[in-house]
């Protein structure tokens, strides 16, 4: 529900609500009703109006697209369009943008079809990685149509022209009809299962499209999808389309175009053979030509100047820093000597015997303890007296306790 109390919208702005709502609903869309006012542009582009009995709609088709069509658009006829909707501003009105355009009828084929099509799509039926690669050289080929149609004549008649020496195995089936399309998905069965061939050639001649019916049949595009052996599709002209044109491993035009190939000439790929040995001579012999062009430009005296031109700036470099390293090893060695001969000094002013020389002696009793007290010896007691140079044994003779220094 609207706010009635909102600020109200600008034409532009309301259009372009209804365009963006309009235009992302409806992307693609199948509609059915009679063609009116048709008129060609000078430009190529077809404009005219899709109508039936309470309502009518403005379309355009543009010269890209008119190349396709089948027939001539003409008042009165009824038509199946398929395009999008597209919101034409200046004017605000809508229109379809058609894409394809047929009559009614084989407008309802192609919808079905094409409503098949996205439902295989979905279950990956198409998958690029579920397709097999074919053999190079076949030795035998099945081929599933129709024993007395032009497909199969031309399909032995290019097999002979080449002399491809492939064995054909013919899996008879009729192509069109209602009973087509189980006895076709049959065939591929048989062929894949017991490998009728190397390859599998499923197709026919031109037709209409409810002609090809059979080939857009959804237990023959099955078949061809499970199929374990290679299946090309063959089915109509060039601009004839089915269903297993998708899920088959190689899609030919034509079914001639299916026998060229699976019978590439040893002929033909002995030409490619020896095409592709001298473009690998004629690129090695550039390429060495090119070497020894560079490579003339350097003698011998040219590599020794470019040699020292690149070694001298790093030599000289490596002689700097060593010079730099033997004279920071040297400062550090002068200060270690240095900082030992102080501690040199530092030991010997701490050393008793520095004290000796100094006039000063240690005096011991008779077990070797130095005697700091003399209340602590009797007189006669032996004692050693260690001067600076030598000892002295002596005999106590007397001791003064309270004498101070």
């Amino acid at each position: 529900m609207s706010d009635r109390s909102a600020a109200p919208l600008t034409v532009t702005e309301l259009t372009h609500q209804i365009k963006t709502r309009l235009e992302s609903h409806f992307p693609f869309v199948n509609v059915e009703g009679e063609l009116s006012n048709v008129r060609p542009s000078s430009t190529g582009h077809l404009y005219f109006t899709l109508k039936d009995e309470d309502a009518s709609l403005s379309a355009v088709m543009f010269r890209g697209r008119c190349a396709g069509l089948t027939f001539s658009p003409e008042d009165g006829q009824l038509v199946t369009a398929s395009g999008s909707i597209s919101v034409y501003a200046k004017r605000g009105s809508y229109q379809i943008i058609v894409e394809r355009m047929r009559v009614a009828g084989v407008g309802r084929i192609l919808a079905t079809l094409e409503d098949r099509k996205q439902r295989l799509a979905a279950e990956g039926l198409f998958d690029e990685s579920r397709k097999k690669r074919l053999p190079l050289l076949p030795k035998r080929v099945a081929v599933v149509t129709s024993p007395t149609g032009a497909a199969l004549r031309d399909i032995l008649q290019v097999l002979g022209r080449r002399h491809a020496g492939i064995d054909v195995t013919i899996c008879p089936t009729p192509v069109q009809g209602d009973q087509a399309a189980p006895q076709i998905a049959k065939m591929i069965r048989i062929a894949g299962t017991h490998r009728l061939g190397d390859v599998i050639i499923v197709g026919r001649g031109g037709g209409s499209i409810e002609d090809l019916l059979p080939f857009s049949d959804e237990e023959v595009v099955r078949a061809v999808a499970d199929c374990e052996v290679p299946v090309i599709a063959a089915v109509g002209h060039e601009v004839d389309w089915a269903l297993v044109d998708y899920a088959a491993d190689h899609r030919a035009p034509t079914p001639s175009a299916a026998a060229e190939v699976v019978s590439s000439s040893r002929e033909e790929l002995g030409l490619r053979v020896m095409e592709t040995g001298r473009t690998v001579v004629s690129t090695f012999a550039d390429r060495m030509s090119r070497a020894s062009l560079v490579l003339s430009r350097f003698t011998p005296e040219e590599l020794h100047r470019a040699y020292d031109s690149l070694a001298q700036p790093i030599l000289l470099e490596f002689d700097k820093v060593r010079e730099d390293l033997i004279a920071t090893m040297a400062d550090r060695a002068r200060a270690v000597r240095h900082a030992l001969e102080l501690a040199e000094k530092q030991l010997e002013s701490c050393s008793p015997y520095e004290v000796l020389k100094r006039g000063y002696a240690v005096v011991r009793d008779a077990r070797g303890t130095v005697l700091t007290d003399a209340s602590r010896i009797d007189s006669g007691t032996p004692i050693q007296v260690r001067l600076a140079r030598g000892r002295l044994d002596a005999t106590v003779q007397e001791t003064h306790p309270d004498e101070e220094l």
